[in-house]
Protein backbone atom coordinates (compact mmCIF):
# COMPACT_ATOMS: atom_id res chain seq x y z
CA UNK A 1 0.00 0.00 0.00
CA UNK A 2 1.18 3.28 -0.75
CA UNK A 3 0.52 6.73 0.94
CA UNK A 4 1.49 9.52 -1.50
CA UNK A 5 -1.51 11.90 -1.19
CA UNK A 6 -4.18 12.40 0.90
CA UNK A 7 -6.95 10.63 -0.31
CA UNK A 8 -4.54 7.21 -0.40
CA UNK A 9 -4.31 7.86 3.65
CA UNK A 10 -8.22 8.25 3.61
CA UNK A 11 -9.49 5.38 1.87
CA UNK A 12 -7.80 2.75 4.15
CA UNK A 13 -8.00 4.55 7.48
CA UNK A 14 -11.88 5.03 6.54
CA UNK A 15 -12.03 1.61 5.57
CA UNK A 16 -10.42 0.41 8.61
CA UNK A 17 -12.42 2.64 10.97
CA UNK A 18 -15.82 0.94 9.50
CA UNK A 19 -14.86 -2.41 10.60
CA UNK A 20 -13.48 -1.31 13.99
CA UNK A 21 -16.89 0.14 15.02
CA UNK A 22 -18.75 -3.00 13.33
CA UNK A 23 -16.38 -4.87 16.08
CA UNK A 24 -16.16 -2.66 19.08
CA UNK A 25 -19.95 -2.10 18.86
CA UNK A 26 -18.88 2.10 18.79
CA UNK A 27 -16.44 4.12 17.89
CA UNK A 28 -12.95 3.51 18.13
CA UNK A 29 -10.77 4.96 21.34
CA UNK A 30 -7.70 7.56 20.28
CA UNK A 31 -5.12 4.86 20.76
CA UNK A 32 -6.69 1.99 18.52
CA UNK A 33 -7.15 5.21 15.80
CA UNK A 34 -3.24 5.94 16.33
CA UNK A 35 -2.78 2.55 15.33
CA UNK A 36 -4.55 2.40 12.28
CA UNK A 37 -3.31 5.00 11.18
CA UNK A 38 0.47 3.46 11.95
CA UNK A 39 -0.74 0.56 10.03
CA UNK A 40 -1.13 2.52 6.92
CA UNK A 41 2.65 3.51 7.24
CA UNK A 42 2.54 6.82 8.84
CA UNK A 43 5.09 7.64 11.69
CA UNK A 44 3.78 9.12 14.83
CA UNK A 45 5.30 12.20 15.46
CA UNK A 46 3.54 13.81 18.24
CA UNK A 47 0.55 12.41 20.57
CA UNK A 48 -0.52 15.33 23.54
CA UNK A 49 -3.77 16.35 25.05
CA UNK A 50 -6.43 16.06 22.62
CA UNK A 51 -4.03 15.67 18.95
CA UNK A 52 -1.74 13.33 17.28
CA UNK A 53 0.37 14.11 14.64
CA UNK A 54 1.55 11.67 11.97
CA UNK A 55 3.93 11.85 8.89
CA UNK A 56 5.38 9.55 6.20
CA UNK A 57 7.34 11.64 3.30
CA UNK A 58 4.63 12.75 1.15
CA UNK A 59 1.27 12.92 3.87
CA UNK A 60 0.94 14.40 6.86
CA UNK A 61 -1.89 13.21 9.05
CA UNK A 62 -3.59 14.73 12.39
CA UNK A 63 -6.05 12.67 14.53
CA UNK A 64 -8.40 14.97 16.28
CA UNK A 65 -10.66 12.91 18.78
CA UNK A 66 -13.40 14.34 19.82
CA UNK A 67 -16.88 13.52 22.00
CA UNK A 68 -18.67 11.12 20.26
CA UNK A 69 -16.64 11.84 17.38
CA UNK A 70 -13.09 11.18 15.66
CA UNK A 71 -11.56 13.33 13.20
CA UNK A 72 -8.46 12.54 10.89
CA UNK A 73 -6.58 14.99 8.61
CA UNK A 74 -4.75 14.10 5.92
CA UNK A 75 -2.38 16.90 4.21
CA UNK A 76 0.14 16.37 1.54
CA UNK A 77 3.34 17.06 2.97
CA UNK A 78 3.88 20.15 0.14
CA UNK A 79 1.62 22.15 2.52
CA UNK A 80 -0.95 22.35 -0.46
CA UNK A 81 -4.48 22.63 0.90
CA UNK A 82 -6.65 21.69 -2.07
CA UNK A 83 -6.42 18.26 -1.84
CA UNK A 84 -6.31 17.91 2.25
CA UNK A 85 -9.06 15.66 3.10
CA UNK A 86 -11.08 14.96 6.55
CA UNK A 87 -12.46 11.84 7.65
CA UNK A 88 -15.25 12.32 10.37
CA UNK A 89 -16.33 9.15 12.34
CA UNK A 90 -19.55 10.04 14.38
CA UNK A 91 -22.98 8.38 15.91
CA UNK A 92 -25.98 10.33 14.03
CA UNK A 93 -28.52 10.22 16.47
CA UNK A 94 -31.20 11.77 14.17
CA UNK A 95 -31.06 8.39 11.87
CA UNK A 96 -29.65 6.37 14.50
CA UNK A 97 -26.43 5.10 12.71
CA UNK A 98 -22.66 5.64 12.78
CA UNK A 99 -21.25 7.83 10.01
CA UNK A 100 -17.53 7.74 8.15
CA UNK A 101 -17.34 10.40 5.76
CA UNK A 102 -14.47 11.74 3.60
CA UNK A 103 -14.80 15.35 2.85
CA UNK A 104 -12.34 18.01 1.47
CA UNK A 105 -10.67 19.64 4.29
CA UNK A 106 -10.67 23.00 2.73
CA UNK A 107 -13.87 23.42 0.15
CA UNK A 108 -13.16 26.17 -1.14
CA UNK A 109 -9.78 25.44 -2.17
CA UNK A 110 -10.77 21.90 -3.40
CA UNK A 111 -9.89 21.23 -7.01
CA UNK A 112 -11.58 17.92 -8.05
CA UNK A 113 -15.10 16.81 -7.61
CA UNK A 114 -15.31 13.81 -4.53
CA UNK A 115 -17.88 11.22 -5.08
CA UNK A 116 -16.85 9.21 -2.10
CA UNK A 117 -19.66 7.39 -0.39
CA UNK A 118 -20.10 7.61 3.19
CA UNK A 119 -19.80 4.16 5.24
CA UNK A 120 -23.44 4.04 6.85
CA UNK A 121 -23.78 1.72 9.91
CA UNK A 122 -26.84 0.93 11.93
CA UNK A 123 -26.66 1.71 15.55
CA UNK A 124 -28.14 -1.31 16.15
CA UNK A 125 -27.65 -4.04 14.03
CA UNK A 126 -24.37 -2.71 13.16
CA UNK A 127 -25.45 -3.29 9.39
CA UNK A 128 -24.30 -1.39 6.68
CA UNK A 129 -26.69 1.01 4.88
CA UNK A 130 -24.79 2.01 2.58
CA UNK A 131 -22.26 0.76 -0.42
CA UNK A 132 -19.25 2.59 0.14
CA UNK A 133 -16.08 1.36 -2.18
CA UNK A 134 -12.92 2.02 -0.25
CA UNK A 135 -9.43 -0.17 -0.44
CA UNK A 136 -6.08 0.68 -0.40
CA UNK A 137 -3.75 2.61 -3.39
CA UNK A 138 -0.81 1.66 -4.73
CA UNK A 139 1.35 4.16 -6.77
CA UNK A 140 3.01 2.90 -10.38
CA UNK A 141 2.39 3.97 -13.82
CA UNK A 142 -1.52 5.24 -12.45
CA UNK A 143 -2.38 5.30 -9.37
CA UNK A 144 -4.68 1.55 -8.57
CA UNK A 145 -7.29 1.49 -6.40
CA UNK A 146 -7.34 -2.49 -5.16
CA UNK A 147 -11.33 -3.10 -4.03
CA UNK A 148 -11.64 -7.13 -1.95
CA UNK A 149 -13.96 -9.48 -3.13
CA UNK A 150 -16.49 -7.91 -0.27
CA UNK A 151 -16.34 -4.16 -1.14
CA UNK A 152 -16.79 -5.48 -4.84
CA UNK A 153 -19.90 -7.48 -3.64
CA UNK A 154 -21.76 -4.31 -2.45
CA UNK A 155 -20.39 -1.87 -4.86
CA UNK A 156 -22.70 -4.48 -7.55
CA UNK A 157 -24.80 -4.62 -5.25
CA UNK A 158 -25.64 -1.02 -5.34
CA UNK A 159 -25.82 -1.18 -8.91
CA UNK A 160 -23.04 1.78 -9.25
CA UNK A 161 -19.95 -0.40 -11.19
CA UNK A 162 -19.71 2.24 -13.47
CA UNK A 163 -19.43 5.26 -11.14
CA UNK A 164 -16.12 5.96 -10.18
CA UNK A 165 -15.70 5.79 -5.91
CA UNK A 166 -13.16 8.34 -5.93
CA UNK A 167 -14.89 11.03 -7.93
CA UNK A 168 -17.81 9.98 -9.20
CA UNK A 169 -16.96 9.63 -12.96
CA UNK A 170 -17.46 7.14 -15.54
CA UNK A 171 -15.96 4.24 -15.14
CA UNK A 172 -14.85 1.34 -17.85
CA UNK A 173 -14.39 -2.12 -17.44
CA UNK A 174 -12.30 -4.73 -18.56
CA UNK A 175 -12.05 -7.76 -17.04
CA UNK A 176 -11.28 -7.48 -13.35
CA UNK A 177 -10.04 -3.96 -14.19
CA UNK A 178 -11.69 -0.50 -14.54
CA UNK A 179 -10.46 2.66 -15.52
CA UNK A 180 -12.45 6.65 -14.49
CA UNK A 181 -12.26 8.66 -17.71
CA UNK A 182 -12.37 10.96 -15.78
CA UNK A 183 -9.88 11.43 -12.78
CA UNK A 184 -7.43 8.48 -14.43
CA UNK A 185 -7.82 6.27 -11.01
CA UNK A 186 -7.75 2.59 -12.23
CA UNK A 187 -9.48 0.10 -10.02
CA UNK A 188 -8.92 -3.16 -9.80
CA UNK A 189 -10.80 -5.72 -8.05
CA UNK A 190 -8.56 -8.55 -6.40
CA UNK A 191 -10.73 -11.56 -6.19
CA UNK A 192 -12.47 -12.58 -9.14
CA UNK A 193 -14.95 -10.22 -10.54
CA UNK A 194 -18.30 -11.74 -11.00
CA UNK A 195 -19.97 -9.89 -14.26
Amino acid sequence: MDVMEPIMGAFPVAKRLWKRIVENKGLPSADEVSGIIKEIGLEELYKGEGIALFRNKYVISLLIPRENMIVVDFISSSGELSDALEIVAYYDKEIECYVVEILPANELEYEENIGIEPVIIDGKTFELKSYPVLGEFEHGRRVRLHVDGETYSLWKESGKLNVCPVCGGELRWRGKKAICMDCGIEVIVNEERQA
